[in-house]
């Protein structure tokens, strides 16, 4: 995601940490002020944790769990490092320096390698997942952000954002093998294991760009109404929707994939901006740079809200783990220094309408 260093929003420090845990060498806070737990509003969430991250309390980026090792990766963008955090054990095990500028972070566990758009020197750093070393950097274009693996392809697709392009990468031989033309400023790009194609938002032309694996061409664009700024993008090929976050006019937009067009539309909190899903609970969960996070129910085509409140300043990140269903939210300064926050789903009613207040179809 781009630095947004043009958000006017000026956000109190909202937690005062105050019980502390030893867990092997890290201190873990477990107890939020009185204040916070009027700030999470309607969420069904419950704090875990605060895990306290290494570093300064600069901007953090994007997060991306690898669910077989259990340690959720960080793109800590104000430092230039990728941070590892153990889930199980509420511990950061590695900290992986000379990433400028990080902002990208994806885990690809099937190939032991995590991927990390390094924006500051224009590169996607290949590491390592068993020993956390570099083994590999590729041009990247110009601003490289988001990215998505194609399994089918063995390639990466890593969203260009200032240079309006797409760059692909083969995995195999860690080279650019192909520089796909968007027409606009490119937010995030996701895989659709259904079609076996990448999308991409074209966010300064208010498009979804469809992208064929086989040949690496555009082929099909579809407008986007109500959209500005649209970045944050996740499908979720169950029910053949995808989800894309405005940040140019606070909306989450969700786009029926089988008929190719924009069903529901919903005002959310300032900024939205990365989105994850539950799978097993069919959450989707929608983080802003303003703090606040919404929740909403996914059944079949039914899209509805359950919950909305600030989980803390700057939360514009999200990791969910399936498997515990706990989601976890980089904060960059909390009582100034850098924490994961760790919240806990429980149960999650199903809404009896599929367009609550507050949507529109």
């Amino acid at each position: 995601m781009k630095y947004l260093g043009r958000w006017r929003y000026n956000l109190p420090l909202l937690v005062a940490l105050s019980a502390v845990l030893g867990t092997s060498g890290m201190l873990v806070h477990r107890v939020f002020a009185a204040r916070d737990d009027t700030s999470i509003g309607t969420l069904p969430l419950k704090h875990v944790a605060d895990i306290p991250l290494p570093g300064h309390p600069t901007r953090l980026d994007y997060a991306s769990l690898d669910s077989r090792r259990n340690v959720l990766f960080i793109a800590h963008l104000g430092d230039g490092e990728v941070i590892a955090v153990d889930t199980r054990a509420s511990r950061v095990t590695a900290r992986i320096a000379q990433v400028s500028s990080v902002h990208g972070v994806l885990a690809v566990p099937e190939l032991s390698r995590i991927y990390a758009s390094a924006t500051g020197t224009d590169e996607i750093v290949a590491i390592d997942a068993a020993t956390l070393k570099i083994v590999a950097r590729t041009p990247g274009g110009h601003y490289p952000d988001g990215m998505a693996y194609a399994a089918d392809a063995r390639k990466l697709y890593v969203s260009d954002e200032y240079g309006k392009t797409e760059t692909v990468i083969d995995v195999t031989s860690n080279r650019r093998v192909a520089t796909i033309p968007l027409d606009g400023e490119a937010g995030n790009t996701q895989y659709d294991p259904v079609s076996r194609h990448i999308f991409v938002n074209v966010q300064t032309r208010r498009q979804l760009v469809e992208i064929d694996p086989a040949t690496d061409r555009v082929v099909n664009r579809f407008d986007l109404p109500g959209a500005k700024g649209n970045h944050g993008l996740l499908i979720e090929p169950r029910n053949r929707l995808a989800f894309i976050a405005c940040e140019g006019n606070d909306t989450l937009l969700v786009f029926d994939m089988r008929a190719r067009h924009v069903v529901q539309s919903f005002d959310i909190g300032g900024g939205p901006d990365v989105l994850a899903l539950d799978s097993t609970s069919d959450v989707l969960y929608v983080a802003g740079e303003a703090g606040i996070v919404s929740m909403f129910s996914v059944r079949g085509p039914n899209v509805a809200r359950i919950g909305e409140g600030r989980l803390g300043p700057n939360a514009h990140v999200v990791a969910v783990d399936p498997a515990t269903h706990r989601s976890y939210f980089p904060l960059k300064d909390v009582g100034g220094r850098p924490v994961l926050r760790v919240m806990e789903a429980g149960n999650v009613a199903n809404p009896a309408s599929s367009v609550p207040p507050g949507a529109t179809m």
